[in-house]
């Protein structure tokens, strides 16, 4: 249930039917342990992911912890059956690092899942590819954080490789993951100043996540209004800043409701996107559009005595 509200962007909702989740196997695997933890585990997992979807960052990195600590014991005693868990609650973990700028910490773990994953594709590459490849996307992200270019495109590459033949042949289920892939891999070709090839990448992600905000807008805007972001980043640096204004736009656009309706969810992203727009109006000499801006302004500024002024 926390997982199909997430999915139709009712993250609220999502969050409180994670959370009762949890309680009840707590209590259960308290009672049986052996029969309840790995259910607690899955939980914890999912609660994180909600607590992450509304900015809860800290208290996500927590459960997401403990559902690491539940998982590694299991896999200690089941490797079989419990290293796939193991797997993507690393993922999991990494991701949470990663928002707290803890990079190090995170690109260990994101190590660690894509070696466990690697050796689960090897032996069952139907079941483990998607999670390899979703691995690698993480990995690549977490490399370039840390500078290292060369390493973080051979692993984005690599992703973009394998999301290409799982949307070929299920689009429904892995187009998605394909345009996180390749937004990921137009950032590791723009770093290393393959600029072509990184705006083709970025293109195509934009491309993928408009028809899929077109068909579930409440699950998507944010995506298209992050690709959009770094389709504006690539142009910028193939000096068409005009274009790249015009990209800035969209993704206000496109961010704007969830953002007005749901702060807490968007607040970094809007601020990146926002800021970046201010900053390419000034190279190009125009007067930012308070028309577009003034709706976000607001909302920050409410935030922020908020903030000053708790209730």
């Amino acid at each position: 249930m926390a997982n199909r509200l997430s999915d139709l962007g009712r993250r609220e909702e999502a969050l409180a039917a994670a959370e009762k989740a949890v309680s009840l196997y707590r209590t259960l695997a308290t009672q049986r342990p052996d029969a309840f933890r790995p259910d607690l585990a899955m939980s914890l997992n999912n609660l994180a992911n909600r607590l992450s979807d509304l900015g809860r960052r800290e208290e996500a990195l927590a459960a997401a912890d403990e559902a690491v600590s539940l998982y590694g014991t299991l896999a200690a005693q089941r490797p079989d059956a419990f290293r796939p868990d193991l797997a993507g609650s690393l993922n999991n973990v990494a991701i949470m690092l990663r928002t707290l700028g803890r990079r190090e910490d995170a690109l260990a773990a994101a190590e660690e899942a894509v070696s466990l994953y690697h050796t689960l594709a090897a032996q069952r590459p139907d079941a483990f590819r998607p999670d390899l490849s979703m691995s690698l996307t993480n990995v690549a992200i977490m490399l370039g954080d840390l500078g290292r270019r060369e390493d973080a495109l051979a692993a984005a590459a690599e992703a973009v490789a394998l999301y290409r033949t799982l949307a070929a042949q299920r689009p429904d289920a892995f187009r998605p993951d394909l345009a996180a892939s390749l937004n990921a891999l137009a950032r590791m070709l723009s770093e290393l100043g393959r600029r072509e090839d990184a705006l083709a990448a970025a293109e195509e992600a934009v491309a993928l996540y408009r028809t899929l905000a077109a068909q579930r807008p409440d699950a998507f805007r944010s995506d298209l209004a992050k690709s959009l972001m770094v389709l504006a980043q690539c142009l910028e640096a193939m000096d068409r800043r005009g274009e790249g204004l015009q990209a800035n736009v969209e993704a206000i656009e496109t961010l704007s409701d969830p953002f007005i309706r749901l702060p807490s969810a968007h607040t970094r992203l809007m601020r990146a996107i926002a800021l970046d727009y201010l900053e390419r109006c000034k190279k190009l000499g125009r007067v930012p559009d308070m028309v577009l801006l003034g709706p976000i302004v607001a909302v920050f500024s409410q935030r922020q005595t908020e903030q000053e002024n708790p209730p």
